[in-house]
Order: structure tokens, then C-alpha cells, then sequence
């Protein structure tokens, strides 16, 4: 037993010694997750440094949230009692290597998040910047603008995925929540950038499920994603980003666009009924249209930050239909977000957002009858944020969301929440 102890001591000291040597270590073509990464999008395509062999960086986040939030509806269905407390703690492990020169590994893992309390992996990707493994030099005018991802991986439609919150990783995101219609999803596949002199153009192809299975062939078809925009600075105070995306399936045993998310949404328990879990009802507070068998959707994003003054919007129409629908139905998504950003560094923020989704949504009713019904949720943030360093960042949030046109059997009637968030995130 001693000398079991003595290992465990001699091989913490080693660990406590190499990860902080190893978490630093800079990888090219690769976005910091730390302030570094605040308003950068797709991975930059130039390089930091040159390639002197393989390099581990290890890094990771942790966040923490105290809620204090009130829920309530029409009384028809009894919503969970909830009060003031603080949430389940987060935490991430990024490896990230660089495997040759032009070459790189993403690897995210969530150690602990609301829907599953044991460690999995949330996915990974192998991007490719530069062919000089094949010969030195290979394609190198056509490569100084291409890059190619391939992988399990988070899918670039939309450029709201780059600020969302990804379980722990809650850098990026000025705000606690993410939008109600949260497009991400992780899926097999393949994407080709090409980018020049501020142009963007992405084309993406991927087996089209979340859940990686050999039974059921023949259910799912692929999935296509592209991307085309324009990011450049207009001048050294001025930077402009616009895009459009679009991601489209036309056959599916069941989409995940709007319920990829397996990590949890950020407010707990609200607008659930009575007897909820947080790991079953894990992503409350977020909207998804249900189309299960078919969907396309398109999203715009401009971005315009003039000095410490941004604005960030989202405009975004989803059309598809479930496996047991015959015509297909829509739902319409608007986000504006506007951040001020001032001090030493722009470590401090202020900001808003308004989001809302409408469309026509599904129901099914006390007597087991399907019903179509057009209802909008409505969402208004108001937050701010201290980077107390470059790796730690303390939020403070108001949100007020309200649901209206329900039915008055569904647990969404008259319903709304709203109240305060306070969020500590650490990321390196």
C-alpha cells in the first residue's frame, strides 16, 4: 500500500509538472479558447510559427452558474417548482495536436455537463492546411487558400455556433443562454474552405446522423452544408462580416439540427412540469420545430464591429416536416445582438440581445388528436462580463422569455420565465 501510495505521489508531481508545459504550447492554424478567440469564427489560415515537430496542447474549461430564475403559465399543466441556487458544474478537456506541418487534431471531451453527469466525447476533427506530408511544397499555391475538415465534428452552418456555448467552453458566448433555435449538431462528414483577400466559401457533406449506427441503412441520406461570405477589416477600426449558410437533408430517421445539442441549455428546470429530471429535460428554455424526416435551412449573419461598438445578427428559416407529416411547415428565427466592449483591452462588456422564433408548430391534444397551431417565443437579454484575465470571465445576465399562442392543454400556455444569471467561466 505504500508503495502504491508512493506512485500515485511521484506520478501526480509528473503530471502537476508536464500539463503546464504542455497547455501552453502554441498550434498553428487553430482558435485560442481564451480571449485570444473573442470574434474569431472559422480557425485563422495563417501560421503562428513554423512546425518543429509534434506538439500537444492541452487545455479545457470549467464553468459554474448561481439561477436565480422564476417560471409560471396558464395553470393548466403544473410547472416544477424552482428557486434560487446554484447548477451542476461544467467542465471540458480540448486536446489539440499538431501532427505535422499543416496538420492538426481537435479532440473536445465533456468530463461532466447537464444531460450526462459521466465523462463522453462530444467529437473531433483532423484539419489539413497544407499537403507537405504527401511532398514538400505539394499544391501549395492551390493550399495557401484551402483547408479541409474531416470528422465527427461540430458542422459550420450558421456562424451562431462560433458564440454559442458549448457545455463548459462559455467564453465565446456574451451571454449566459444560447439562441432559442440553437442550430448545432455534430455529424460524420467532410468540409472544403476556400478563402482569399476576405472571401469565404465553404462546401460540406456528412452521413447526416448524430448518432453513429451501421442498422436501419437506407433511413438517413446525407447531409449538405455550405457557406459563402465576406470577412475583412474596412479599415483598422472597422470590420465587416456577412454570411450565408445553408444545411439541408432530405431523407432522416430523425434530425438533430435543432436538438444536437446532448451537452444541456443553460436554464434549469424552467417551463418543465412537475416531476422533470434535469439529465430527460435538458434543454428547456430552447425551441426545436420538430422536423424529424425532412429539413433545409438557411441562416444570414452580418457582423459589424466599429472599435469597442458590435453588432451581431442572425436571420434564419427552417422548412421541413416530421415521419408521420405530409406537407411541410416553417419556423422563422431573428437574433440581434448589440456588445459594447471598453476598458484596458476591451475587458469589459455590456450588451443586449432579442431573439424570436415563429412558425407553426405541432400539438397533440387531450384526446391523442395532432393539432397545428402558429405561436412565437420571445426572448430579451441583458448582460455584462468582466475578463478578470485573459482565462477567467464572470457574467451577470437578465433574461425575460414568454410564449404565446399556445395551446391551452400544452405546458407552454401563457407561459414565461425570467429573473437572474451569474456565471463564472474559466477556459484555457
Amino acid at each position: 500500500m505504500k508503495k502504491s501510495f508512493l506512485h500515485i505521489i511521484l506520478f501526480s508531481g509528473l503530471i502537476a509538472f508536464a500539463l503546464p508545459a504542455l497547455s501552453q504550447r502554441n498550434i498553428n492554424y487553430y482558435r485560442y479558447p481564451d480571449k485570444r478567440g473573442i470574434n474569431q469564427f472559422e480557425a485563422p489560415k495563417e501560421a503562428e510559427s513554423e512546425f518543429d515537430g509534434v506538439k500537444i496542447r492541452i487545455g479545457g474549461a470549467s464553468t459554474l452558474q448561481f439561477q436565480a430564475l422564476d417560471h409560471e403559465n396558464s395553470g393548466s399543466v403544473a410547472l416544477e417548482e424552482i428557486g434560487s441556487n446554484f447548477n451542476l458544474a461544467t467542465a471540458n478537456l480540448d486536446l489539440d495536436v499538431a501532427l505535422y506541418d499543416g496538420v492538426r487534431m481537435h479532440l473536445r471531451t465533456y468530463l461532466s455537463s447537464r444531460h450526462h453527469t459521466e465523462t463522453y466525447v462530444k467529437g473531433g476533427y483532423f484539419q489539413i492546411d497544407k499537403l507537405d506530408f504527401i511532398r514538400e511544397g505539394f499544391l501549395q499555391n492551390l493550399m495557401q487558400y484551402v483547408t479541409i475538415r474531416v470528422g465527427h465534428m461540430e458542422n459550420n452552418y450558421g456562424d451562431a455556433h462560433f458564440r454559442r456555448t458549448d457545455n463548459a467552453q462559455a467564453f465565446f458566448n456574451p451571454f449566459v443562454g444560447n439562441l432559442i433555435m440553437d442550430g448545432f449538431t455534430t455529424e460524420v462528414g467532410g468540409e472544403v474552405y476556400f478563402r482569399k483577400n476576405g472571401f469565404i466559401s465553404m462546401l460540406g457533406l456528412t452521413n447526416g446522423k448524430l448518432n453513429q449506427a451501421v442498422t436501419s441503412p437506407g433511413t438517413t441520406k446525407p447531409s449538405f452544408i455550405a457557406k459563402l461570405g465576406y470577412d475583412n477589416y474596412l479599415n483598422s477600426d472597422f470590420r465587416l462580416r456577412l454570411t450565408g449558410s445553408v444545411y439541408s437533408t432530405g431523407e432522416s430517421a430523425r434530425t438533430y439540427l435543432y436538438a444536437g445539442d446532448r451537452a444541456g441549455a443553460r436554464y434549469y428546470f424552467v417551463m418543465e412540469e412537475v416531476g422533470a429530471t434535469s439529465s430527460g429535460n435538458f434543454r428547456s428554455g430552447r425551441w426545436d420545430p420538430g422536423f424529424s424526416n425532412e429539413l433545409t435551412a438557411l441562416m444570414f449573419n452580418p457582423f459589424i464591429k466599429y472599435k469597442g461598438l458590435e453588432f451581431f445578427g442572425v436571420v434564419e428559416q427552417a422548412k421541413g416536416k416530421a415521419n408521420d407529416e405530409t406537407s411541410t411547415r416553417k419556423f422563422n428565427q431573428y437574433a440581434a445582438e448589440l456588445i459594447y466592449r471598453f476598458g484596458a483591452n476591451e475587458n469589459f462588456y455590456v450588451g443586449g440581445r432579442y431573439n424570436i422564433v415563429s412558425g407553426e408548430g405541432k400539438f397533440t391534444n387531450e384526446s391523442d388528436v395532432t393539432e397545428f397551431a402558429d405561436v412565437d417565443i420571445k426572448r430579451f437579454q441583458l448582460g455584462g462580463g468582466w475578463f478578470m484575465t485573459q482565462n477567467i470571465l464572470a457574467k451577470v445576465e437578465y433574461v425575460n422569455q414568454s410564449y404565446n399562442n399556445f395551446p391551452t392543454y400544452n405546458k407552454y400556455n401563457e407561459g414565461k420565465f425570467n429573473g437572474l444569471m451569474l456565471e463564472a467561466v474559466i477556459s484555457f
